[in-house]
């Protein structure tokens, strides 16, 4: 069992950054994949990018490649999303799963966090 907890969402101009963060509690966290996916108001839940329990393996969506950098910290159960210049695009709940699989499908993940809102404003 994992239970996730994102913080670091919040308003901010286009071109500026924010950092999330998804605190993982229970014992098995370091044996997932980690994602993290957006959803903004009327569109599907999308992929946006994931790590490997060692964290020596990333994948991003190509609308945040070379702009979003996904991290974790095994030893702190937590797992990080830099984004940098922001986008009005961007603009979403930005939620962090768990995954016993290598994937970017949304059902491939079997826990997620309650969501952080990120609003980037033009």
């Amino acid at each position: 069992q994992v239970q996730l907890v994102e913080s670091g969402g919040g308003l901010v101009q286009a071109g500026g950054s924010l950092r999330l963060s998804c605190a993982a509690s229970g014992r098995t966290f370091r044996s997932y994949i980690m994602g993290w996916f957006r959803q903004a108001p009327g569109k599907e839940r999308e992929f946006v990018a994931r790590i490997t329990w060692s964290g020596g393996t990333t994948y991003y969506a190509d609308s945040v490649k070379g702009r979003f950098t996904i991290s974790r910290d095994n030893a702190k159960n937590t797992v990080y999303l830099q984004m940098n210049n922001l986008k009005p695009e961007d603009t979403a709940v930005y939620y962090c799963a768990a995954s016993p699989l290598i994937s970017i499908r949304a059902q491939s993940y079997d826990y997620w966090g309650q969501g952080t809102q990120v609003s980037v404003s033009s």
